[in-house]
């Protein structure tokens, strides 16, 4: 199956989560066996940081590095956790490149945003946009544009929408496109935020867009995507078992285990 290790995340922007039970459900799903991987959990150093999302963001790549031989998988609640994915992936690999799976393009800067919502900016300050603290803190450099594909984000901004339009990245409208689009001939980081898939086969977002891939079409080029790029970490965004029902409370763990089923299946089939 491969070398995973399973890494914990459950902090939603650098607060610790107790009122949610999304990581402890998928912990008891029996994914990590099914895949023969362990659980890591993330624990940050609050005290020697100087906010609590860059604790957070540290401890990422801390115990992303102290498994060396391992691929490392992450589970989060919120997107900006990429730069602490980035800061342990380039660590070890340097020049990196993404393809980002969303239904938000996670592009907007202080300038552009409409709320203010810090989780709306990770993808912009990846490559140098916007704010530019929680980078700093995290001792990540800009990556490159020409080197990030995103995917889906059907649900933008008005000024997000022109900044991205204007850049180098890549952006994919129908995620099909990724069963042959190139891919970035670098390391790739895949951030699979699950909001991309269809809210009936993928349920429980906080920020629900209409719309979206179905699980199936996600999966096979999640594999595709495992298969032909040089892919060396994932991370996975999760939903919010408080937005759940009954009758779906199991619907988004069942699409994970799918959706981490054809990640390894493309990486076995590199031989």
């Amino acid at each position: 199956m491969g070398n995973f290790t399973f890494f914990a995340v459950p902090h939603d922007l650098g607060n610790i989560i107790t009122d949610r039970t999304e990581m402890d459900d998928l912990k008891s799903s029996g994914i990590a066996e099914a895949f023969g991987a362990s659980w890591v959990d993330v624990v940050p150093d609050f005290d020697h940081a100087p906010n609590p999302m860059t604790a957070v963001h540290r401890a990422i790549a801390d115990a992303i590095l102290r498994h060396p031989n391992q691929f490392p998988v992450v589970f989060a609640a919120d997107c900006v956790t990429s730069i602490g994915m980035v800061r342990g992936l380039t660590q070890r690999h340097g020049e990196m490149g993404i393809v980002w799976y969303d239904a938000h393009g996670d592009f907007n800067t202080p300038a552009t945003t409409p709320s203010g919502y810090i989780g709306g900016m990770p993808l912009a300050m990846l490559v140098g946009r916007g704010e530019q603290d929680l980078m700093r803190g995290a001792e990540v450099r800009p990556l490159n544009e020409a080197h990030i594909v995103i995917t889906d984000a059907r649900d933008l901004d008005p000024g997000e929408r022109e900044a991205l339009a204007a850049s180098r990245i890549l952006h994919l409208p129908d995620v099909a496109e990724l069963l042959t689009a190139p891919l970035p001939h670098v390391p790739l980081y895949v951030h699979f935020d699950t909001d991309v898939v269809n809210l009936e086969e993928m349920p429980g977002m906080n920020y629900p867009a209409p719309g979206g891939p179905s699980l199936d079409t996600a999966a096979d080029t999640l594999q595709r995507v495992a298969h032909d790029g040089e892919v060396v970490g994932v991370l996975f965004g999760l939903w919010d078992t408080r937005m759940l029902t009954p009758d779906n409370h199991g619907v988004p763990i069942a699409a994970t285990h799918r959706l981490m089923q054809a990640l390894a299946d493309g990486l076995a089939a590199k031989g």
